[in-house]
């Protein structure tokens, strides 16, 4: 995906936002596994350290949840994490 950094807001915010849109739109439903951080990296072509803080802030902010050795997963309940964030 070719995206237009804005240069007033951090590249893990913008990151954040796509996928936070692509779960309230449907592309990622609850219980759907999240692109892992490599594939974070090649799509948004970002440093792995940035696509790692993406999917920190996500699991956070309850929008997403880890499962120690498959990946992080979108949270069943995203009227309520949605309603705290934005």
């Amino acid at each position: 995906m070719a995206i237009e950094w804005r240069p007033n807001a951090p590249k893990w915010e913008q990151v954040a936002e796509v996928l936070k849109q692509r779960i309230a739109d449907g592309t990622y439903p609850p219980d759907t596994q999240l692109p892992s951080q490599h594939e974070l990296v090649r799509e948004f072509e970002i440093a792995p350290n940035t696509a790692q803080k993406v999917l920190t802030r996500l699991r956070q902010e309850g929008t997403a949840y880890s499962v120690r050795g498959v990946g992080t997963f979108v949270s069943a309940d995203q009227d309520d994490a949605q309603g705290a964030g934005g």
